[in-house]
């Protein structure tokens, strides 16, 4: 691969599942295992042949500016250009608006979507297209790949109401001409080829498989989720229990019991308290007198008195008070 490989990651949703949150930030800002969303999916960029030969493209929408200067400030090194999508409609929509910087290769990543994946096959690839796939014991929920005698993509298909076809598609594709996907999509928003009232990127590729397009399937075995509490919630647990676990690094403080496994900042402040297992505090959060389990306590936040388990903390929240289970966004307060 010589063309320098453009990578596309929509970001305009108002993240509605996952508020409050998401309220004052936009859902890849949202900190999971210590870091943001938005880490982990450019993590995944660092085993492409040749990550430096890239272009990033964020299609932004409400609160993109905290997107762009998070770009700025965590990956100064990338090329990274932004566009304003300012209706959400769609996937296909969200590309379309990025065409002026689409030639050649390219990578359409979902911002909600963690997967453990290897690009380096792509240094080799011969199929005109690569749709990554796992299959899922109820596909109902998620568009999926139906494959043809040859083991290639026929159709892709959104929601569909049978569990004949369980190939779920997880929100990551690859299309050798992005020229030719750009000109399907043309194609599609010229139909009113629309779900719900939105523009489906699989509309698109449907489109180029009637035209010949040979597109393959590429299978994960780990597609984590980061689009709602509860999954926010067991992506963090897997995290910390897959490398992301820093309870190795506390055994100098006293005054308080860790469980692991947990993240917790260097600046956080832990006393007579029990914190873990499952459990992620950000950076200058203070825990006095309290157990916390299974919960995400971002940065600034303070508990107080209170026993917390499977609650969503945001940043500078201020709890005290008796045992619950809460989803506070940024700057709240509970107290009992």
């Amino acid at each position: 691969m010589t063309e320098t490989l453009k990578i596309v990651i929509p970001m305009a949703g108002l993240g509605t599942r996952l508020r409050p949150h998401t309220w004052s930030k936009p859902k890849p800002l949202v900190r999971i295992a210590g870091r943001t969303v938005l880490d982990y999916i450019m993590d995944l960029f660092k085993t492409l042949p040749d990550p430096e030969n890239t272009e990033y493209i964020f299609v932004i929408g409400y609160l993109g500016e905290m997107v762009k200067e998070y770009i700025h400030q965590n990956y100064p090194q990338i090329r990274a250009h932004f566009v304003l999508q300012e209706e959400t409609l769609g996937q296909s929509h969200a590309l379309s608006l990025a065409r002026d910087y689409l030639k050649g290769p390219m990578i359409m990543a979902f911002a909600d979507t963690i997967l453990e994946a290897n690009f380096s096959f792509l240094a080799g690839e011969t199929c005109d297209a690569v749709v990554w796939v796992k299959p899922v014991p109820d596909p109902r929920r998620f568009g999926v790949a139906i494959l043809n005698g040859k083991g290639e993509v026929k159709r892709l298909v959104e929601k569909q109401n049978d569990l004949n076809n369980n190939l779920a598609v997880v929100g990551f594709y690859y299309f050798a001409r992005s020229e030719a996907l750009l000109e399907a999509i043309r194609l599609q928003m010229e139909r009113r080829v629309t779900l719900k009232g939105e523009y489906f990127l699989a509309d698109a590729v449907n489109i180029l498989l009637e035209q010949g397009l040979r597109m393959r399937t590429e299978n994960v075995q780990v597609w984590l989720d980061a689009g709602t509490p509860e999954a926010l919630l067991d992506t963090n647990r897997y995290l910390l229990e897959h490398g992301y676990d820093n309870s190795g690094e506390l055994s100098g403080r006293s005054g308080c019991v860790v469980i692991p496994p947990v993240y917790i900042h260097p600046t956080a402040e832990v006393s007579a308290a029990v914190v873990g297992p499952d459990v992620s505090l950000g950076e200058g959060c203070v825990i006095q007198n309290s157990i916390v389990r299974n919960s995400i306590i971002e940065g600034g936040a303070q508990v107080t008195d209170s026993l917390l388990e499977g609650s969503i903390l945001g940043r500078d929240v201020i709890v005290t008070g008796s045992p619950t289970r809460l989803n506070l966004g940024d700057q709240s307060w509970a107290t009992n």
